[in-house]
């Protein structure tokens, strides 16, 4: 067991702390999921596909848009999100490299 610490910033961890607590509810992940699964989706066609209302799917998209793992366009009335995988695997690798980093 290696007794050095990670090389990485308060403001670093918290961003992963941040990244992951948005990623705590099932309904967010199915929701990242289906996206992937989809090109894009409107907001009425998650809240069909995923079997919940309209304003739950809004509320779980707040802080996955916020925190930009979801990306958003409007047309109209229509709210289109689409996921954002690039910003998605930054977080999961800045992770794997904590852990590998600790690791050696």
């Amino acid at each position: 067991m290696s007794t050095q610490q990670p090389q990485a910033t308060e403001e670093g961890l918290r961003d992963l702390a941040r990244y992951f607590y948005t990623l705590k509810d099932v309904l967010r992940l199915r929701i990242l999921i289906t996206l992937a699964d989809n090109v894009e989706m409107t907001v009425t066609e998650l809240a069909q596909t995923l079997r919940v209302s309209q304003p739950l799917i809004s509320f779980h998209l707040r802080p996955l848009r916020t925190f930009g793992l979801v990306k958003v366009r409007r047309a109209g009335r229509e709210v289109y999100c689409s996921i954002d995988m690039d910003r998605i695997k930054q977080h999961q690798d800045e992770f794997m490299d904590l852990l590998i980093q600790a690791t050696t």
